[in-house]
């Protein structure tokens, strides 16, 4: 039984001085999900399955939501780890309020809690250095 109730969730919630369309860009076009995130054959297509490739190994991933400049949403696993990363992009007076919510991580699943803890920070922080250098 697959009891989601028992599963916990990392949210990381940041305002971004950018339009929703810039970062929108950044989260859906393959060579600067590169720049940002891994190595990706990612299309903005519900249906469309993925992978994330990186020097520690790879994500196997499929799009289930795309609401362009408000919602993307796929998900993100490996033979152990099944898990949904949603992005919600949300019009602001300063720019966009971003925000990523990984669900789905087991309790008996630290190390990949962990890690994602960890690691998502760093990401939004490179994300937004790819965002500055975009037109």
């Amino acid at each position: 039984m697959n009891d989601q109730s028992n599963t916990r969730s990392i949210i990381i919630e940041r305002e971004i001085a950018f339009p929703p369309q810039k970062i929108w860009r950044a989260l859906t076009q393959p060579h600067l999900i590169g720049e940002w995130l891994m190595k990706n054959d990612f299309e903005p297509v519900v249906g469309h399955r993925f992978g994330l490739r990186a020097e520690w190994g790879s994500v196997e991933c499929e799009v289930l939501e795309v609401e362009p400049h408000k919602t993307l949403s796929y998900t993100w696993g490996d033979h152990d780890l099944k898990s949904v990363v949603t992005w919600t992009l949300t019009d602001t007076d300063k720019g966009t309020r971003l925000r990523m919510e990984q669900s789905g991580f087991r309790q008996d699943q630290p190390r990949y809690y962990g890690g994602a803890k960890a690691g998502w920070p760093q990401l939004f922080d490179k994300l937004e250095e790819v965002l500055a250098q975009l037109d």
